[in-house]
């Protein structure tokens, strides 16, 4: 994929981007396809191991020299989303280079993986700060710019793990679907200023994923499915968000794998019981429970419901 400029008429023409965690993978492609439909775009990324260690301000360099050579416009920033003055920092400096903003892209992440009677402190805190505080941290450095102009578009990423479930992951899945909670509060206190605000849960092979365990069958055969979902195809599904034609779409999950794109629900009741008596603990235990029994939500991963192999 390249950060060329092919359309006469740039989808994002004239529109300011910042994505962060966009050295490498999911993210790298967003900030190249943002380009390439014409969007400036300051590409953040810490430069970090896959669980969050080191620095390297290379990664993010480098994707924006490739929008550069490709015909775009584009300034790298290597601070960590986790502290919020760096988030006001990115948006201070997208508009003194490029003089607006519109468009942000938290995409940043880590991962710690650990079952939970075994997992520490540390590592809660660790990914918690990345995924979940990285993501207000920018969404609110923006907001103010955003609510002023009247307009804008926030995309966060979330993650299947998030949305059903995982092995190994409270940490991740915790801060993910916090991210869709985050998300859906974003863009309700923001709709009356034409801001939207949208989570992706991408399953495409990246970095991250490529940590997954792989010491069954099972494992393995998911990894190699993953192989086959490219970081590019999520990069379609954000800038279609990102576009003035998308302006109604807000609140929304959407799950991106492969070829398919899948609007997933969002918690509803499902079943309700009332007694005009009300309830003791003996009667929700044999009347309400029971009745419910068929609408509870098995305890699935992922893998268990997006079962097949991705189009």
């Amino acid at each position: 994929m390249g950060g060329s400029r092919s359309a006469p008429n740039p989808l994002l023409a004239g529109q300011v981007a910042i994505v962060t965690g966009a050295g490498r993978g999911v993210g790298r492609d967003i900030a190249l396809l943002l380009a390439a439909h014409g969007a400036c775009v300051l590409v953040n990324d810490l430069g970090a191991s896959a669980s969050g260690d080191g620095h390297d301000s290379g990664p993010a360099a480098a994707v924006a020299k490739e929008i550069e050579e490709a015909g775009g416009d584009a300034v790298s920033n290597s601070a960590s989303v986790t502290e919020f003055a760096n988030a006001e920092a990115m948006v201070s400096q997208a508009i003194e280079r490029f003089g607006r903003l519109d468009i942000i892209v938290n995409n940043a992440g880590i991962l710690r993986d650990s079952i939970f009677h075994k997992m520490s402190e540390a590592d809660w805190d660790s990914v918690i700060a990345v995924h979940l505080k990285g993501s207000f941290n920018l969404a609110r450095a923006a907001a103010p710019v955003l609510r002023a102009q009247g307009s804008g578009r926030m995309i966060h990423m979330t993650s299947n793990s998030g949305l059903i479930g995982n092995f190994g992951q409270a940490n991740y899945i915790a801060a993910k679907l916090g991210i869709a909670g985050l998300s859906r509060a974003v863009a309700l206190d923001m709709a009356r200023f034409n801001v939207t605000s949208n989570v992706v849960a991408p399953q495409a092979w990246s970095r991250l994923i490529g940590v997954i365990p792989t010491e069954t069958e099972e494992e393995r055969t998911r990894v190699e499915r993953f192989k086959q979902m490219t970081p590019g195809k999520i990069a379609n599904l954000v800038v279609a968000l990102a576009a003035d034609a998308a302006q109604h779409i807000t609140g929304q999950i959407f799950v991106c794998r492969g070829n398919e794109i899948h609007l997933m629900s969002q918690p509803r009741p499902v079943r309700s019981f009332a007694r005009s008596d009300g309830w003791e603990p003996e009667t929700i235990l044999t009347s309400a429970f029971p009745a419910m029994q068929d609408a509870l939500t098995p305890l699935e991963r992922s893998n268990d419901v997006f079962g097949w192999d991705a189009i």
